[in-house]
Parts: C-alpha cells; structure tokens; sequence
C-alpha cells in the first residue's frame, strides 16, 4: 500500500528534482520552447510544496486538488494546464483515501493521462509528456495484470518512460510552441516529457526507499 505520508512525501521529491534539473530542464526548452519549463516548473512546485504543512490531515484526493489548483495558478505555459488536469484527474480515482493498492495507483495514473489527453490534445508520437506518460501507463498496468507489488510495477513504468522519452528525440514536434519549428524540432528532447518522468522517478525513489510497497 502507498500511504498518504508517501503520496506527501513524493510531492517533495518531485519538487526536489525540479529545482535540482531546473536549469536542464530549461536548456531543453531553449532548444524548441520559450526557455522558461525549468524556471516555470520549479515556481510552481515550490508554491504547491509551501501548502504541504497544511495538508497533513487531508485525503490523497485532496492534497492533489490542492497541488492542482496552485499549479494552474502559478505556471505559465501549456504545463500549468496539463500539470493542473493531471493532478486534478488523478485526485478524482483516489476519493476518500488515506492509502492505495497498485490498482489504485494504476487508476490515478490513468485519470491523470486521460486528463493530459483531453486537455492537450496530443497523441502519441507528437514529441509531448503524453510520450512518456502513455507507454509509463501502459507498463504499470501490464505489471498490475501480472499482481506485481506496486513498487516492481512503477519500477517497469519507470522503464518504460525513460525508453518513451529517448524516443522523442528523433521525433518532429507536432504539439506545442515546438510545432512552429518543424523539421528543426527533430533531435531535441521533449522538455515536458523530460519533467513527467522526473515526476514517475521520484515516486519510484519513495516507494523504494520506504520498504513498504
């Protein structure tokens, strides 16, 4: 079971990572963006980190609307939006709860992909976090079918999104501020896709550094 002291947990990681990959993560745009995700990303992450103090008592669900509603507030950007409907779908596959079984990790994970879709309106192979997210997904979820611990399954997820994320190296840009580049967007990573999986990595370092999957 993952407990909300380690949903809580991961939210700090991932703030971490942010700030620690914060200038890679605007290098990377510079390439086919507006040079701004790392500085964007980590703005944010630090404003929904300040709230945590505040969340202890709550469920899952509602430390996600939590961190959701700062994120759309406080990051420019398409990744306010996209960031903000993750969270935002993903706390509504985890109602009431204080813990998650490997299924309901799957089900937020998938809210939260369902949501990047909808919203963004991107498919695969469109150089976007959807890149990373999809293939992560679909690995978790395959792990699941097989009653795997939900840590040897983010483990596979993990697998998955960093092979999804070379991928959109060679990849032209069909989404996004990098659209407008074409063919010269081809050999440049993704840097959205590059912040999702820091996002499934630093899960995976809290579920494994805890001893309790």
């Amino acid at each position: 079971m993952v407990s909300q002291a380690q949903i809580l947990e991961w939210l700090q990681a991932f703030a971490t990572e942010i700030e620690q990959n914060k200038s890679y993560l605007t290098e990377l745009d510079a390439a086919i963006g507006d040079a701004d995700h790392g500085i964007n990303m980590d703005r944010g992450f630090k404003k929904a980190i300040a709230q945590l103090p505040t969340l202890t008592d709550k469920d899952i669900s509602n430390i996600f609307k939590a961190v959701s509603m700062t994120l759309i507030s406080s990051i420019g950007g398409a990744s306010g939006p996209l960031y903000g409907t993750w969270f935002l779908r993903a706390s509504t596959a985890v109602v009431d709860k204080q813990e998650l079984t490997a299924q309901d990790v799957l089900e937020l994970l998938q809210a939260g992909l369902d949501g990047v879709l909808q919203r963004g309106k991107a498919q695969l192979g469109d150089k976007t976090m959807v890149d990373v997210l999809s293939p992560a997904v679909a690995a978790f979820g395959q792990a699941v079918g097989e009653s795997k611990q939900t840590v040897e399954a983010m483990q596979q997820a993990v697998v998955a999104a960093q092979r999804g994320l070379q991928e959109t190296i060679p990849m032209q840009a069909k989404k996004g501020r990098a659209s407008y580049l074409g063919e010269r967007s081809i050999g440049h990573q993704d840097p959205g896709g590059t912040s999702t999986y820091l996002m499934l990595k630093s899960l995976l370092g809290v579920l494994e550094s805890s001893g309790k999957f």
